[in-house]
């Protein structure tokens, strides 16, 4: 009898165990959570990006809770400060996967600080989801873990130099950019188009993301006589450079990547920023645009955050509800496999904002690879056509 008790008690520990590693099998999902992590810069050279787009995440994730969550389950959303440092956003994302147990990452910040990250965070199972950042090694070489939200650096870039060759009649182009993994993959996409157009660069000078002098740089491109300064940097070092620019009287028109393409730089006092263009993956929809549905996110992001929401904070909404259809298509039971598969079938997706449909599938990880070209025109961003620009 003592037996027949012990095996019936073995078991029932056995499906016990069975029922935990089940439940334990897919990491940051219980019957009513999933448990979302980000790292990205709060207080670094990129907070405004930072900043705005993680607020941006939240409020939609607060949005989608209220209403009850996705399939039965509420978003729990935790946010680490790397400061746009590598060392701070190798500890922070031990922190999301090791202790927080996150079932993916979405819109972590920097290019150098993702590369870093991304075989340990790969490793443990963990996808990568739209991180804020255009660089190709988002979604390339290949991983179904790897998602990336619209055109890179490199798509952008390319057809920049493209149009402004061929369409603007440039003929002499030198390059500004920084030292840092960000710099080269946007200067690979400038070399790449350079070589297959017959063209070599006239010069090119490197910075650190925290330089501030750029005297002697501007010094050296304005002597090499360029009709085209590329830029490969973000907000702060973007106006640097403008500024060292105007300073000296170049009249040169100046071209960045979608990560100048901030109201930070339009917005310069004083109008220093006044005709430089960026490159973008997706048109800004400023505060005042009639669209409804545009007018409602900009009023709630505003009633929470007290500014309006700047380029980071729409794409951060953006990616907030293409991850939402991700994991409502994964269906009641999550998993990483349901999730993957949930993303593989969002085909021709379309935002609030008239960005380029977004589409996912087996071996099709970048949403979009279209770019678009803008301009400041009296502070604001303006685009210069609604067509995107190819190469």
């Amino acid at each position: 009898m003592r037996t027949r008790r012990w095996m019936l008690a073995a078991a029932v520990a056995v499906v016990g165990l069975g029922t935990v590693a089940a439940v334990a099998a897919t990491r940051g999902v219980t019957d009513n959570e999933i448990v979302i992590g980000t790292y990205t810069d709060l207080s670094g050279v990129t907070a405004s990006w930072g900043v705005n787009n993680s607020n941006a995440y939240r409020m939609a994730f607060d949005e989608q809770n209220a209403k009850g969550g996705i399939n039965g389950r509420k978003i729990k959303y935790i946010v680490e400060d790397n400061q746009y440092q590598v060392p701070r956003s190798v500890q922070a994302a031990n922190k999301l996967i090791n202790r927080d147990h996150v079932f993916l990452m979405v819109a972590n910040g920097g290019t150098p600080m993702n590369n870093a990250v991304m075989p340990e965070q790969i490793e443990k199972g963990v996808p990568n989801m739209f991180p804020l950042t255009s660089a190709r090694s988002m979604y390339e070489p290949f991983n179904r873990l790897k998602f990336g939200l619209a055109s890179s650096y490199y798509d952008q870039m390319r057809a920049g130099v493209k149009y402004f060759v061929e369409q603007r009649g440039k003929k002499t182009l030198c390059a500004a950019y920084q030292d840092t993994d960000f710099g080269r993959d946007v200067m690979n996409g400038v070399w790449d188009q350079t070589k297959a157009m017959g063209i070599k660069l006239a010069a090119e000078t490197t910075h650190k993301p925290t330089d501030t002098d750029f005297t002697a740089s501007v010094a050296r491109l304005r002597d090499a006589k360029c009709d085209l300064l590329l830029l490969g940097s973000i907000v702060r070092d973007t106006n640097q450079i403008i500024a060292a620019v105007r300073k000296t009287g170049w009249k040169v028109d100046m071209l960045g990547p979608v990560s100048a393409y901030d109201e930070a730089v339009a917005d310069v006092p004083g109008g220093a920023s006044e005709g430089f263009y960026a490159m973008t993956s997706v048109l800004f929809a400023t505060p005042d645009d009639p669209r409804p549905a545009v007018q409602k996110f900009v009023k709630d992001y505003k009633a929470l955050y007290g500014k309006d929401p700047n380029f980071a904070a729409q794409i951060g909404y953006t990616g907030a509800q293409l991850l939402m259809v991700g994991l409502e298509k994964a269906g009641k039971d999550l998993t990483l496999d349901s999730f993957i598969t949930g993303m593989e079938s969002i085909k021709d997706y379309k935002d609030i904002f008239g960005s380029p449909p977004m589409s996912f599938g087996p071996h099709k990880r970048q949403g979009s690879n279209e770019s678009f070209l803008a301009q400041v025109h009296n502070g604001r961003w303006v685009a210069v056509s609604t067509e995107p620009i190819g190469y």
